[in-house]
Parts: C-alpha cells; sequence; structure tokens
C-alpha cells in the first residue's frame, strides 16, 4: 500500500506542523498534541474541548476556530488522547466560565476524559461533560459498550459551540450539546477497508462486491455484508436504519458524509438519493452538508447523520463559525 507519509512513528507529529504551518490562526503544540484557539482563552466564554484519534480528520482539529471548539487534542491513529492532552487543553481555553467536554461513546476517550475532567477540577476549572452516541447500526461494538458516537458529534460541536460563542452558561451549553445528541441519528456503510499507517495493509477483510452496511468509523463490523448496492439502494437501507430509530416529527438537519477516500462526486450523487428517500418517507430536510467530515483514514464508503431541529438548533446551526474545515458567515 503506498501512503503519503514519512514513517508510521511520525504520522501524527508531521500532520500537526502541516496544519499549523497552514493555519497561523491555532496554536499547534506539536510535542503535547493540542491544538488551541490563539485568541484563548475568550473571555466571558464557554470553551469547548474535544479530541480522539487521529484518522478521522478533518475532526476535531479541523473544528477549531470561532463558533465551534475551542481546543482539540488528537491522539494516535484510532487511539484515544491522554487525561494530560485534555487537562493541559483545558487549562489553555478555560476564561474562568467552564469547559465543556465532547466526548465520543468509545472507552478509550469515555475513561481518559472522566480521568481528566476530575484533574481539571482539582485545578480549578469547572467541567461539565457530553456524551455522543448516535449510531444506529449496533447497541456494542469493538470499541464501545453502547452505541458509537459518529456524524453528530459534528453537529455537537457546531450547534453547542455557537451557543458558547453567544456567550450562553455552561449549563445552557452542555443541555444543548445533550440535546443535539439525543435527536441525532447515524449509519455508515464501508465499500472498501482502511489502513492504518502502522499495519500498512487493510484493517479488516472485505472482498471485492461487498460492502459492510452499519460499518463503525475505525472499520468495526456493522449489521451486515451484502453484494456491492447502487448508490439508490445503499440509501434506502442507511435512511430508513436512522429513521426506524429517530422517527423525526420535523425537519432534519443532514450530513452526508464521506469516510476518507469518497470523492465528491460520488457524495454529492449520494445525497441526492437520500434527499429522495427522505422526500419519500414525508421528512422535510432543513439543510443538507455535503463533504469528507467525520473520515476513516482512506476508507471508502459515506454515512448518514439526521438531527431533528428545531428553529433554536437551526439558529445556532446558521450562526458564524470560522474553522480550518467548516466556515461560513464571517
Amino acid at each position: 500500500m503506498r501512503m503519503l507519509i514519512n514513517v508510521p512513528e511520525t504520522v501524527v507529529a508531521d500532520a500537526l506542523r502541516g496544519l499549523a504551518a497552514a493555519h497561523p490562526e491555532l496554536v499547534v503544540d506539536v510535542d503535547h498534541r493540542v491544538v488551541v484557539r490563539r485568541d484563548s482563552p475568550v473571555a466571558g466564554k464557554v470553551a469547548l474541548v474535544s479530541g480522539g484519534g487521529s484518522g478521522h480528520e478533518p475532526l476535531h482539529a479541523g473544528f477549531v476556530g470561532p463558533g465551534m471548539l475551542a481546543a482539540a487534542c488528537p491522539g494516535e491513529v484510532f487511539t484515544s488522547p491522554v487525561p494530560d492532552q485534555m487537562v493541559r487543553a483545558a487549562a489553555a481555553v478555560d476564561s474562568g466560565h467552564g469547559v465543556l467536554f465532547v466526548v465520543k461513546n468509545y472507552t478509550g476517550d469515555v475513561l481518559n476524559f472522566e480521568m481528566a475532567a476530575e484533574l481539571a477540577e482539582d485545578e480549578g476549572v469547572q467541567v461539565a461533560k457530553v456524551l455522543v452516541d448516535d449510531d444506529v447500526a449496533v447497541a456494542d461494538s469493538t470499541y464501545t459498550a453502547g452505541r458509537r458516537g459518529t456524524g453528530a458529534t459534528l453537529f455537537v460541536e457546531k450547534i453547542a459551540g455557537a451557543a458558547a460563542e453567544e456567550g450562553a452558561p455552561l449549563e445552557r451549553v452542555e443541555a444543548v450539546a445533550r440535546q443535539v445528541n439525543a435527536r441525532s441519528r447515524s449509519f455508515g456503510v464501508a465499500l472498501g477497508a482502511c489502513t492504518t499507517p502502522a499495519k500498512g495493509s487493510p484493517t479488516f477483510d472485505l472482498p471485492p462486491g461487498e460492502l459492510e452496511l452499519g460499518v463503525g468509523i475505525h472499520g468495526e463490523p456493522g449489521r451486515e455484508r451484502r453484494p456491492m448496492m447502487t448508490s439508490g439502494e445503499i440509501a434506502d437501507v442507511a435512511v430508513d436504519a436512522v429513521l426506524e430509530d429517530l422517527r423525526p416529527r420535523g425537519p432534519v438537519l443532514a450530513l452526508v458524509n464521506g469516510m476518507g477516500a469518497t470523492p465528491l462526486l460520488e457524495l454529492y450523487g449520494f445525497n441526492a438519493e437520500v434527499q429522495r428517500v427522505l422526500a419519500e418517507r414525508g421528512v422535510p430536510v432543513a439543510r443538507t452538508l455535503v463533504g469528507n467530515y467525520v473520515t476513516s483514514l482512506d476508507m471508502a464508503g459515506c454515512s448518514v447523520t439526521l438531527c431533528q431541529a428545531d428553529e433554536e438548533m437551526l439558529r445556532l446551526w446558521d450562526a458564524p463559525v470560522r474553522t480550518a474545515a467548516l466556515r461560513w458567515g464571517m
């Protein structure tokens, strides 16, 4: 497998150096693996901190900036960051109004963020936590107890980040984040396996001509394997799986997400099918975001995330944001 890297041991550090060179509005601590808004701490505002294993870019470092995260903690590839990173990030961004940890539901992330919250509070930082667990494909998986955290992480970080940017108190920002998670569901599909730099070969066996329905963002098994399907057939399965669990009674936010190796030509075609299914099911769509946002290295595939959004959520979604990977209204 050919990869655009130097050596596997430095792939995360190399990427962080490149991020720093491209985005001077960020402070990137390569040695301690922390990415922070350069204007941190922002007076009078709650700070959002998130993180997780590298390999899911632009999640999370690509979402650091006004309107979203104050800081992100990248771990090694598909490996949770450690509590020291999270404590360092919290200390760097806390303005005295508290910090919200946004945590995807993976065992390592949950344990390390819980430990970091205790350590940060010992240092005088008020910390709240929200767990993202939106994946409807399976109840438990290789990395989790309960549902996996996937595409809804973007919705939580954007909408809660906008509330924080407006000066909402920690209790309100936490409540908004929990509400967004509670109203969001996701379903992923793999057309091909991903390759980690350390292994240099596919992380799971997916024979040619087959796909995995309900795959996780680390390549965890999904619900079943089937022969290759058309874009429309995949949209039928993915959207129906989400709607069966979410049962929205109003307009939705839609994220049509690529897993890393799916070109926009295919994603926009898939979005047309997602919109068709939603229209056939009588579900109005308020906003749609299409692109590779919550990825799995070079995995070919896609996911659908829907959030039942009220007017306040849509207002916060539309609020200005300026990050490396998401920006509008500024």
